[in-house]
Formats: structure tokens, sequence, C-alpha cells
């Protein structure tokens, strides 16, 4: 008996006293939502992102720890500033909300594994420049570079891809959206992908080589070609509208991490 209970699991990183690993994934997800709520606020500001404290945009008042809870807070406030009551955006509980769904559909999918240590805060920078790129045609330095750099670092771990690879995506990522760029540029007169575009490309080639990256440029190309018709179609939008291709990169690398494998797989099959 002494020898059973030696040998009893006891609990992992992913599952802090006894609870499923999806659900401790979901409330870390949320409380990183929150600080991703921050950082989509602040850095297109070029403020800092852990001073000051959050407060109203209306009357500056600091929120509370009590009154800063993902998801909760919002609801139980019903959407207003505690102080001058005015309207909070249905956003900042969204974002959490997403973000915790993210973390714990990782975890479900793919299990507690390295690649999961991985994809999850991939996933949070990833959604974190698809809205910044939506709100301001912008996707920063401050995010991509070292994404980059974190990208090529976490391919030492074991799997893919490997360090030759993280690189050579990264770089070919960065290449081929600066040559695409470049053409556009000659052949219509206008700017059709920012150097922001390029050097997101190279994040998302470090993190997941070369064959999820085609797959996410073509997944994003594919959800930008199919909204820029549908905004036509309903008289909102023209040939010449400008849509952030960092919001669909974002989106479309998160949809990879959850289903870029099996995508592969059945592409393969083909040959």
């Amino acid at each position: 008996m002494i020898a059973a209970v030696a040998m009893a699991p006891g609990p992992s990183l992913f599952d802090p006293a006894g609870v499923p690993p999806w659900v401790a994934a979901a409330l870390f997800g949320l409380v990183v939502g929150s600080f991703a709520n921050v950082c989509i606020h602040r850095i297109p500001l070029r403020e800092s992102v852990v001073h000051p404290r959050s407060r109203c945009p209306r009357c500056g008042s600091a929120i509370s720890a009590l009154h800063n809870l993902p998801v909760v807070s919002w609801l139980w406030l019903r959407g207003r500033c505690a102080t001058c009551r005015a309207p909070i955006s249905w956003r900042y509980p969204a974002v959490e909300a997403a973000n915790g769904v993210v973390w714990a559909g990782l975890v479900a999918m793919h299990g507690p594994r390295l690649f999961t240590l991985v994809a999850m805060p991939l996933a949070t920078a990833l959604l974190v420049l698809a809205l910044i790129d939506y709100d301001h045609k912008l996707l920063p330095d401050v995010i991509t570079l070292p994404g980059t750099a974190l990208g090529v670092l976490a391919s030492g771990l074991p799997g893919e891809p490997t360090l030759f690879q993280s690189v050579a995506a990264a770089i070919g990522g960065y290449v081929t959206l600066a040559v695409v760029a470049r053409a556009y540029r000659a052949a219509r007169g206008v700017e059709g992908l920012g150097m922001g575009d390029w050097k997101m490309a190279a994040m998302l080639g470090a993190f997941l080589g070369w064959q999820k990256l085609l797959l996410t440029v073509f997944l994003a190309t594919l959800a930008g070609t199919l909204v820029g018709l549908a905004l036509i179609l309903l008289g909102t939008g023209s040939r010449r509208s400008e849509l952030p291709l960092g919001t669909f990169l974002g989106l479309a690398g998160i949809a990879v991490l959850f289903v870029g494998e099996p995508l592969l797989g059945w592409y393969a099959g083909f040959f």
C-alpha cells in the first residue's frame, strides 16, 4: 500500500490540484486575455503595458482588482465603469473569452505537451496582432521581432520545425512577402503589403515551419478574398478597399495551430 501511494501521480503543470488540464488552461487563458487587451490598446499608442494600472478611458479612475476579473466583472457591472457608469466595449470580455477558449481548445486537442506550451502564447500574440492591425493597420515590431526570435529558440525543443527549418521558413516568409509587395507596387503603383506583414510572416515561419506557413498564408489570402468579395456584393467595399492582411494572417495562424497537421496530412494523401 505504501508503494502504491508513493507511485500515485501528483498534480502536473497542466493539472494543478487535480483540475482538468483544459479547465486550467481556460482559466489561465482568461487572465492572459485580459493582458492581451492591455497590449491591444497601449502598444499602438507606444504606452507601457505594465504601468499605470488599468483605468477607465472616460473618467480616469483606476480599475480595482475586483472589477478587473476577466469576463465576470464586465457581466457583473453590466458593461459599465463602476465609477462613472460609462459604457465599456463588449470587445474586452470577447478577447478574454476568445483567448480562454483557444487555450482550452489547444490543450483539449493536443494534450499537455511541449507543442501546446508553445502554441498557447503564440495564439495570444496572433490574436493581439490581428486586432491591432484591424484597428490601426499596424503590426508592431515590438511583437513580431521578439516573436521571430522566440520562434527560432522554440525550434530547439523536440519536434518540428527544426532549427534549420525555422530559420529557413522565417527568412522565406519575409522575402516572399517582400517580393510580392514590390511586384504589386510596381504593377499597381500603390502599396499592397507593408513591412509589418513581411515581419509577421517571418514570425509565423519561425514558429510553424515552411509547410504550415504556406498553409497559413493560403488560408489568410482565401479568407481576405472572400471578405473582400462579400463587401463588394454588399456595396460597402470596392476593388480598391484595403483589408488588413495581418488580421487574416493572425486568425489563419490560430486555425493552423488547431487543424494544420490534419489539413497537411489530407493534402499529402493526394500524392
